[in-house]
Order: C-alpha cells, then structure tokens, then sequence
C-alpha cells in the first residue's frame, strides 16, 4: 500500500514540475494587441467578440491555461483552422491569450432581474 501512495506522490511532483515548466515556456502577452489580433484574425467570427462562443465556435473565455490553448489553436480537434506560426506566431498567440484572460466573468444569472421574472 505505501509503495502504491509513493508511486502517486512521484506523480504528482513530476506533473507540478513539468507544469511550472511549461508556464515558464508560455510567452507573456499583452491583451491590448490582443484584442486587436482577435479582431483582426477573425476569431470573433465563431467565438463571439468576448469569447462567449457562437454558432461555429465554443466559448473560450476565460482560456484555459497557454499550453492546450497554444495546442488547439496550432491543432485543432473539430472543424477550426489551424493556425500554424507561420500565420500566427507564439507572441501573437501569447496575446489572444492575455486578451481572454483580461476579460470580465460573465454575470451570475440569478444577478439578472429579467432571467428572474420569467415562468
């Protein structure tokens, strides 16, 4: 049984290692241009302008962590593009994130008076 126990706790130290080294790898971004290259790319186009997601697109604000966002934005899993870094280099990828990220929760439905009204 304690072999067992230490087997995970090995596990999960090397996960915490091998997470803080690759937010480490993840290039700090600037939400500002951000929001201009969600614009400008056209992510809006199926993700909302806020990432509140749309007909062809998911929501995706707030982002999940760079790492798999910088994967499905390079290799996507459903009918998206992919964006190579020859069309969207790491920087630019680094600020769509921080551009998401900068973005305020959606309100709590139960704040809404007019969702509360209905039958």
């Amino acid at each position: 049984m304690s072999l067992r126990i230490g087997r995970i706790a090995a596990g999960m130290i090397l996960s915490l290692i091998a997470g803080a080294a690759i937010a480490q790898d993840a290039p700090n971004g600037d939400a500002e241009r951000g929001k201009e290259l969600f614009e400008s790319v056209g992510c809006f186009q199926c993700h909302g302008f806020v990432g509140q997601g749309g007909g062809a697109g998911p929501a995706i604000a707030p982002p999940m962590a760079f790492p798999p966002f910088e994967l499905q934005l390079r290799t996507p899993r459903a009918v998206m593009i992919p964006y190579s870094e020859d069309v969207l280099s790491d920087q630019a990828a680094a600020d769509i994130h921080a551009y998401l990220a900068s973005l305020p929760p959606p309100p709590d439905p139960a704040s809404i008076p007019l969702l509360q009204s209905m039958p």
